[in-house]
């Protein structure tokens, strides 16, 4: 069985440890030590989805000006936009700010620029058509913190902003706007520097929704918690680490997904054929998150706005089913356009360390889900990027020992604008500079993971007995929820175990399903996703990195192994 993955199972629990961590069960304690939790206390805090630390938003740079000035918006009556991106934190940060300030009385109303005619982030003509309609005041989320030209053009036009976002700023440039709130800018004290977008779109309504802003006239039934279940959809859908207060914000918002009264949200789940009573952090991720993100990748992610503000029964059914069909045609073209890029890339230079596939067909929509795919395969940082009549726009996706968006940092003097974070990254370059940036990526990319054993590394909590997966676990380490992100759901290997059944199942036998025997003779069922291809080398003991979980099927509930990986017993990474 041909085999890339490394397995990293972390050491086990010091004695004093697992003396502290007595409280609770024996594999949890492991778990919690795993990330960082060695205290009854401290395990507490983090089990109970608590931050220890001081979550007001008015530690916040900016955050005082920012609130004053739209305070006094609301009195003026003044109009005021919410400036945001296409992707689902950007969405739902958008719909959380316009419907905090609609509540406080304020004249508001959500921009969200289209990808493929004017792109990622503030544009001039954007402000340009905002101020001549009688905007006074524009409020970006999720963007803004890399155009420092497009806020010194708002100065110039009279325009009043307001940049919220949780991107890298440049290092000694942040943008000249009346207030920049991010906690990721040098000299702010915030303690939590992982919110998502929507996450601190929800400080600056946290920040407007309170007493203060009530005892001035302003105020209104609605409650910051109320918005939490927006919260919990965009920091889940952008990957955002699901620890300290992302931890405690997303699974408040999970609560209110369950028992939501948003109309859209009803919608959504119908199509997605999910029950909302039973929605955890990997349901956004695998199927609320793609739909509400097809919108913006395929045409205008404005019906993904109007689908979490409308209040329309009708209305909202249309939309969902329009999302529906949007993402179904996405998979197809992030499919069709992950063949063509692999073959463009590897045939350049299929010794490379990074991917680069530039076309003309392809669809800047869906790019970033190609980068991913490839990057995911080859273990390389991979860029897919579609080529314009005059700019080229591309999306990265990268491995832990390559961050790329300072790889484009020092690729910056080609590039018209760019972002991102260590792992995904987006930018714009002109045509004429396109090979002079493509070489000096590959170039970078040598030089930092030339020499190194590029292997995807999967981390297992703990080494188990396969007996020791029955249903009562579940019930234990449904404490760790949310699991995600920076916070990944429990896994364990298991070694020499039995195979009493193997079969491919999916669309081109895609995925791996075997019948398991463990030491005690008992049967336990696996799928492995995406794992199909490791059928014909199977042999007749393996070892497994998994995860366990329960699987409801028409009504009836069963417990499962996920395969995260499969190897001959006894091999040796």
């Amino acid at each position: 069985m041909t085999h890339r993955n490394r397995w990293l199972i972390p050491p086990i629990l010091t004695p004093e440890a697992d003396q502290n961590l007595a409280a609770f069960a024996p594999l949890l304690r492991q778990v919690l030590y795993n990330r960082g939790y060695a205290t009854e206390a401290g395990a507490w805090t983090f089990l109970k989805a608590e931050t220890g630390f001081d979550t007001d938003p008015l530690q916040m740079i900016g955050m005082s000006v920012a609130r004053d000035r739209i305070l006094a918006a609301v009195h003026q009556h003044e109009p005021v936009v919410i400036y945001g991106d296409y992707d689902v934190d950007g969405v739902t940060a958008t719909a959380l700010l316009v419907e905090a300030l609609t509540s406080l009385g304020a004249i508001a109303e959500g921009y969200i620029p289209s990808r493929f005619e004017e792109g990622y982030g503030i544009n001039t003509e954007a402000l340009k058509g905002l101020k001549s309609k009688g905007v006074a005041l524009v409020i970006s989320v999720d963007c803004g913190i890399r155009s420092p030209d497009e806020a010194r053009f708002a100065r110039e036009l009279g325009l009043d902003l307001i940049i919220s976002d949780h991107h890298h700023p440049f290092e000694g440039d942040l943008p000249s706007a009346l207030a920049v709130i991010n906690p990721k800018q040098p000299g702010d004290l915030y303690p939590d520097k992982d919110l998502a977008g929507v996450g601190i779109a929800y400080k600056i309504a946290q920040a407007l929704l309170t007493d203060g802003a009530i005892a001035n006239g302003n105020g209104s039934a609605l409650r910051p918690d109320d918005l939490l279940d927006l919260v919990a959809l965009g920091t889940v859908a952008d990957l955002a680490p699901l620890v300290g207060e992302n931890r405690m914000l997303v699974r408040k918002g999970l609560e209110k997904i369950r028992s939501t009264k948003r109309q859209g949200l009803f919608s959504l789940a119908n199509v997605a054929e999910l029950a909302l009573n039973k929605t955890r952090a990997s349901h956004i991720g695998f199927m609320l998150g793609p739909r509400l993100n097809a919108a913006g990748r395929l045409d205008t992610a404005l019906d993904a706005l109007e689908l979490l503000t409308t209040t329309d029964v009708s209305k909202a059914g249309l939309l969902a089913q329009h999302l529906d069909v949007q993402n179904r045609q996405r998979q197809v073209l992030t499919r069709s356009t992950q063949e063509q890029a692999e073959t463009i890339a590897l045939g350049d230079d299929p010794e490379a360390y990074l991917l680069f596939a530039a076309h003309e067909s392809f669809n800047s929509g869906v790019v970033g889900l190609a980068a991913s795919r490839l990057s995911e395969t080859y273990y390389r940082p991979a860029v897919v990027a579609a080529k314009g009549p005059e700019e080229t726009r591309g999306s990265c996706r990268s491995i832990p020992e390559f961050h790329i968006t300072d790889a484009l940092d020092q690729c910056r003097d080609l590039l018209v604008r760019h972002g991102g974070h260590a792992a995904a990254a987006g930018f714009t370059v002109r045509n004429e500079n396109l090979v002079a940036l493509v070489s000096r990526l590959k170039e970078l990319a040598a030089q930092k993971l030339g020499g190194l054993d590029l292997r995807a590394t999967l981390t297992a909590d703990a080494e188990v007995r396969l007996s020791q997966m029955r249903p009562e676990l579940l019930s234990v380490l449904s404490w760790l929820d949310p699991t995600g992100y920076g916070n990944p759901e429990p896994a364990f290997v298991a070694r020499d175990i039995k195979v009493r059944g193997a079969r491919v199942v999916g669309a081109e036998g895609k995925h791996l399903k075997l019948i398991l025997e463990d030491e005690l003779g008992y049967t336990h069922d696996a799928i492995g996703f995406r794992l199909g291809h490791l059928q014909p080398e199977l042999q007749s003991k393996v070892d497994i990195l998994f995860t366990y979980e329960a699987n409801e099927y028409n009504g009836r509930v069963g417990y499962q192994l996920n395969l995260k990986d499969v190897k001959p017993a006894g091999t040796i990474d």
